[in-house]
């Protein structure tokens, strides 16, 4: 008799020998090799195991996750959780797009509307660049005529010019926001634009 042989026979003996309520398992050891018993032995009771009834078929089975096996399946779960959320969200972003428009031009001019306040806030920031860039320049031929002339620059101004230097420094970087701004909402608006024409067909 062969050795799977033998194992059903053995398995099947075995479990038709046992009591009503018996339990039979089935584990694998260190070497690879597979075992069946009443009880599990302690070190093997936290590894996966299998329950079987008396006709030897699998009950139950029970997988006892290592450290970095429960690390790869939370971190499955939470990364189909995260598919299953952004899936909802573009349903969402879909109804609500199809709702509020009914044409391509309404977009273009929500994005017209939209774009208006940062445009004149740019406006009103590059002013303010161009008369304090002025301001530093003139400060700064200031300057000149006294080094070239081999004088001292005076303290105040020389205070006079970082004071400037500050402010024109200051109001490019205010000018960064808006520009990034209108930036993000022109390319929401192309998007939204593009998957409103996938969605309802309408150019």
């Amino acid at each position: 008799m062969d050795r799977s042989k033998l194992l059903v026979a053995l398995i099947v003996g075995t479990t038709f020998s046992l009591p009503a309520a018996a339990k039979l398992y089935k584990w694998v050891d260190d070497n690879g090799t597979t075992h069946y018993g009443e009880t599990i032995p302690p070190e093997y009771a936290n590894k996966d195991h299998v329950e079987l009834d008396k006709a030897g078929r699998v009950v139950k089975t029970e997988e006892v996750l290592t450290p970095e096996r429960r690390r790869a399946k939370e971190q499955e779960e939470a990364k189909k959780r995260q598919e299953a959320n952004t899936a909802l969200e573009l349903q969402r972003r879909d109804k609500t797009l199809v709702n509020t428009y009914s044409s391509v031009k309404e977009i273009d001019l929500a994005r017209s509307r939209s774009l208006q306040q940062i445009d004149a806030n740019l406006n009103v920031i590059a002013s303010a660049i161009k008369i304090a860039g002025d301001h530093l320049a003139g400060l700064q031929k200031e300057a000149e005529r006294y080094t070239k002339t081999n004088r001292k620059i005076p303290p105040s101004l020389d205070e006079d010019l970082r004071e400037a230097q500050t402010r024109l420094d200051k109001l490019q970087k205010d000018f960064e926001k808006p520009q990034a701004e209108k930036a993000a909402v022109e390319a929401r608006y192309d998007a939204d634009k593009v998957r409103y024409m996938e969605l309802t067909g309408k150019k």
